[in-house]
């Protein structure tokens, strides 16, 4: 029998590319990647030849018992996203769920994920936290901001930069303009910036000068 590998990509500064992961890359049978053309650069960059397949949320349903039996038949695969460790806001549990099932063997190599330097970094309480990911777009999002509202763990999430303002005003009106909060952009990449203060104060902030780049929140907890 074969094993999945989930294999960690840099989020930004591809200096952050483990010397195993680059290997592990190259020895796997194949590779599967969320989105095949951005995934290319990076295995040029690293010399890296090995066969890719699409491997994405809109296909994992259809293609996760093919793999599974790939795996069975003792091919070698690789799992890699856009950015980060997969399955964090990303493909990969479906599959990883499926080959733990079978008793596949399932190696998920430590890297990159964008929400451990932006909660690290954001001088907000990091004993305890609770991961939310990105919030529901209009369905149930009320419902989650109300539940949150009483959260006293510091709470991170990931925002588009075209809904910043609006879920600023969401986190201001549920959880109160004085709360404090972080808001990481561009971690790693040559522009990265983290702005800190009230919800008021970073609302204010990005209303004056919008932001570009993916977005790291980290939200301090009901006291």
């Amino acid at each position: 029998m074969g094993k999945l590998f989930l294999v960690p990509t840099p989020i930004g500064n591809l200096d952050d590319m483990t010397f195993r992961a680059v290997k592990v890359l190259k020895e796997v049978d194949y590779i599967l990647a969320e989105d095949t053309r951005n995934s290319g650069k990076l295995l040029k960059h690293f010399e890296i030849s090995t066969p890719m397949q699409s491997h994405h949320m809109h296909n994992e349903h259809k293609t996760v018992d093919a793999v599974v039996s790939r795996i069975k038949n003792g091919e070698t695969i690789a799992l890699i996203s856009d950015a980060g460790t997969p399955a964090i806001s990303d493909p990969g549990f479906l599959l990883t769920r499926a080959c733990v099932e079978a008793g596949i063997e399932v190696d998920c190599l430590p890297g990159a994920t964008a929400f451990v330097p932006a909660l690290v970094n954001s001088g907000l309480p990091n004993d305890k936290f609770v991961f939310e990911g990105f919030l529901p777009v209009k369905k149930g999002r009320q419902t989650r901001l109300k539940i949150l509202a009483e959260e006293t763990r510091t709470m991170v999430f990931y925002e588009s930069p075209h809904k910043l303002l609006k879920t600023l005003q969401h986190f201001s009106e549920y959880f109160g303009e004085d709360r404090q909060v972080s808001v990481s952009r561009e971690i790693t990449k040559l522009h990265e910036e983290t702005i800190r203060g009230t919800v008021t104060e970073v609302l204010q902030h990005y209303s004056n000068k919008p932001p570009k780049g993916e977005l790291v929140i980290v939200v301090k907890g009901k006291s």
